[in-house]
């Protein structure tokens, strides 16, 4: 199988061990990386450039040579000591979708643990947060390398339950951080804007760096529906039935200007927003982590 094979969801999907979806995602994102105008990626941005004659060779990257037979150097154009946080939504909305293999909570879990993968094999401290109506379970950031199966055990074994109180934990999760942080929020952000946006710039506020990729499914951004159809709120177990087709055209306007408002509330504040689908290819999602990144920095 080819290595961008790797990258899409409904194959990733097909492997039981999330250790081994994580280091898939993760080697096939750094295999396609050089390819790209941005070359490499970590909490400290890491870059990649081939070697010269003169340069130190201690900042060999034995890695990549060992995948392409060339030699690489990496530099560190704005080394930090933030401390990187996972904060993955697990209430009930997130355990939804439509017509992909992958739920919004599952395609959450295998991005975050790529994540870990690639912050832990760059010795970038990492650490968990699971959240619904209050924080669920948290792990310190560490950077030695037990610490990749110690998020993995949690995210393997979450299940998607109970009601979104964003505000609260956010608020519990200010109260944890214990120095410069970064943020990265993963959920489809089903409560108000200013909720949102409020519980997030308490965080920016206190100093911290923060990227929320808001994840939907795939059905949520194309409504695919035809016909009489009754939609379900799982959080409040409140429905409404209605003509798929006649409402279509209203609600991707609202669709578009809720993620629009949400991009230019979050840019205002310094914020990185990446809006994702359940349908798109991993690669394509951690190539806008960096777009993002980069701009910041």
């Amino acid at each position: 199988m080819l290595v961008e094979e790797y990258l899409k969801p409904e194959v990733i999907h097909q492997i039981k061990r999330l250790d081994l979806r994580a280091k898939f995602v993760a080697r096939g994102f750094l295999h396609g990386l050089h390819a790209s105008p941005l070359h490499g990626f970590s909490v400290q941005f890491s870059e990649h450039r081939r070697y010269t004659p003169g340069d130190d060779p201690r900042a060999l990257d034995w890695r990549v040579y060992a995948r392409t037979d060339k030699y690489y150097i990496r530099r560190y154009e704005a080394e930090t000591n933030l401390h990187g946080y996972l904060v993955v939504d697990l209430s009930r909305s997130m355990d939804y979708t439509h017509r992909q293999d992958m739920t919004k909570f599952d395609y959450s879990v295998c991005l975050a643990a790529a994540l870990a993968w690639l912050m832990l094999s760059q010795q970038d401290p990492v650490g968990l947060v699971t959240f619904s109506d209050r924080i669920r379970e948290s792990v310190a950031p560490r950077s030695r390398r037990t610490q990749l199966a110690n998020v993995l055990s949690i995210l393997s074994q979450a299940k998607p339950d109970g009601k979104t109180d964003l505000a609260g934990s956010m608020n519990q999760l200010t109260a944890m951080l214990r120095q410069r942080s970064l943020i990265m929020l993963f959920s489809d952000l089903m409560v108000p804007n200013q909720d949102v946006v409020d519980s997030l710039l308490r965080i920016s506020g206190a100093g911290h760096d923060i990227i929320v990729f808001h994840i939907l499914d795939e059905a949520e951004v194309s409504f695919p529906f035809t016909g009489q159809c009754r939609f379900e709120d799982t959080e409040s177990d409140q429905s409404i039935t209605a003509d798929a087709m006649g409402v279509r055209n209203s609600y991707l306007e609202s669709l578009n200007a809720w993620r629009e408002e949400l991009s230019t509330r979050f840019r205002q504040n310094r914020i990185d927003y990446v809006p994702l689908d359940t349908s798109l290819q991993f690669d394509r999602a951690l190539t806008e982590y960096l777009h993002s990144r980069r701009s910041r920095l």
